[in-house]
């Protein structure tokens, strides 16, 4: 694939980190969706996506001069259970790009079986491969860290998971595949050795200034509790669930990774569990933040042969009150509250009840609440909740909160609507666009998602309709983890 300028570093680490091996490509490839903006991030020429060649290497029938794809090798708690050997069971790291933004890995998502696999076949399907390409999209619209997708490639290769689907394969960019349970599968293999080594890689590609830092590996943890902790408040502010937060699914940069059977919350349910697979929900939405701290507890023991016990308590000890304090802001700013009053908490967590007692869609409400106007009747809003009363008097309590604010009405407002989206990737309009692919092999609801998906918070006209609740049909869709 020309243009691409591979530094394959992660490679440099040696077989214990991984399986040198090809792809298994697809017989009858075709493009079903290209993603122009990731390919600019990666220096690709207009047009490269639709290129033979480009078709070749995203199917995994050719090799990309200078790539060298490889199955890397980890270890996980998946559902609160440690699978000691998990790995790349079904995706390649084609290798890693430099781009102006520093070190880009290219991932092939669907590309056939490894070492890693177990009983599986290796394979992904259009289904899920939709999800994820959106799904990093959204995320990236919204301006949280996320995995992206530079493309999907479908075929006529018949895949079974709960029935027989179609094959596909996706090509994923993230700043790395490292993930907390890289770390735990050579810590109880007892391998410290390994441990040193991964830890170094990552300071040395990816966080170079930690390397002067008297004690570098404390400063490599602390960074990855904290951007587990910042990551997990973005979540909760535009109420994302994930799903599936086992330590193989956490990257060690703070990367939003893996996406299985992920939600936007449509009525607001702080109990909402979007993984049908999880019975006991364990990744429930509300859950999410003391799950970060778990994996990260997690990733203290994966690190605990280069870091002091003391030391690693310390700085788990600072995930809380971070989050908390990044929730809290994010939320104020969600009511355009520049100031940090006495009872903001109250006032945030009293709406929040009202939201969760009435059913009310997360989404709307808050995209609504940016034209609030203090003393008046706020007819669409208070049309949104059940109960009128309780509306009315947390309204006249955020109407006297906000006399006290410094900026005038239109610079709140506009401010609002810079952090409260019009729109996300709602269930049923993932589900639209699977439907058009798979039952009518029509891709151009997926191009349109993604591109209303880059413009959230100020779209154009053409993508209002996205900002609509879910239908009656697009009510509590079941997404599992085959999704």
């Amino acid at each position: 694939m020309h243009g691409l300028h591979f530094d394959n570093r992660f490679h440099s680490l040696g077989d214990a980190f991984y399986t040198a091996l090809a792809p298994t490509g697809f017989a009858n490839p075709h493009l079903v969706a290209t993603n122009p903006s990731a390919a600019q991030l990666l220096g690709l020429a207009p047009g490269a996506l639709e290129s033979p060649e480009f078709l070749a290497w995203a199917s995994g029938n050719a090799t990309a001069p200078g790539s060298a794809p490889l199955a890397m090798v980890y270890a996980g708690h998946q559902f609160g259970g440690y699978s000691p050997q998990l790995g790349d069971g079904r995706g390649l790291l084609l290798g890693q790009v430099r781009t102006r933004a520093g070190l880009l890995d290219l991932h092939l998502k669907g590309a056939g079986k490894t070492p890693y696999s177990r009983f599986a076949d290796g394979r992904a399907v259009l289904r899920s491969t939709i999800r994820e390409y959106l799904a990093g999209e959204a995320l990236h619209g919204l301006g949280i860290p996320s995995t992206r997708a530079l493309a999907i490639v479908g075929s006529d290769e018949p895949v079974l998971r709960e029935q027989v689907e179609a094959g596909a394969m996706l090509i994923r960019m993230a700043r790395t595949h490292i993930r907390f349970g890289s770390f735990e599968y050579f810590h109880h293999r007892q391998r410290p050795d390994a441990v040193r080594a991964l830890a170094d890689h990552v300071i040395a590609t990816y966080l170079p200034d930690l390397a002067a830092a008297a004690q570098p590996h404390l400063e490599l943890f602390r960074h990855a509790v904290h951007a587990t902790a910042r990551l997990i408040a973005q979540w909760q502010t535009v109420g994302f669930c994930h799903g599936v937060m086992n330590t193989d699914n956490m990257s060690i940069l703070g990367e939003t990774l893996d996406f299985g059977p992920y939600g936007f919350l449509d009525a607001y349910a702080p109990g909402h569990i979007c993984n049908h697979s999880d019975h006991e929900g364990r990744y429930a939405y509300h859950r999410q933040p003391a799950i970060g701290l778990w994996n990260c507890n997690a990733l203290a023991h994966g690190l605990s042969s280069l870091i002091a016990a003391d030391d690693l308590r310390t700085v788990l000890l600072e995930y809380e009150p971070l989050l908390l304090a990044e929730l809290r802001r994010r939320q104020r700013d969600k009511l355009g509250l520049a100031l940090e009053l006495p009872g903001d908490a109250a006032l945030i967590d009293d709406l929040l009840a009202l939201l969760a007692k009435g059913g009310i869609d997360y989404t709307l409400f808050f995209r609504q609440l940016c034209d609030f106007v203090p003393g008046a009747a706020n007819t669409p809003l208070r049309d949104l909740c059940p109960d009128r009363a309780v509306f009315a008097a947390w309204a006249a309590r955020y109407s006297t909160r906000l006399e006290t604010e410094t900026r005038d009405a239109a610079a709140r407002r506009a401010a609002m609507r810079r952090v409260n989206p019009a729109h996300v990737l709602r269930n049923y309009l993932a589900e639209t666009a699977i439907r058009a692919a798979v039952d009518q092999g029509d891709y151009r609801e997926i191009d349109n998602l993604r591109r209303a998906l880059a413009q959230p918070f100020d779209p154009a006209d053409e993508f209002a309709r996205y900002a609509a609740p879910p239908p009656d049909w697009g009510r509590g869709i079941a997404v599992s983890c085959s999704s």
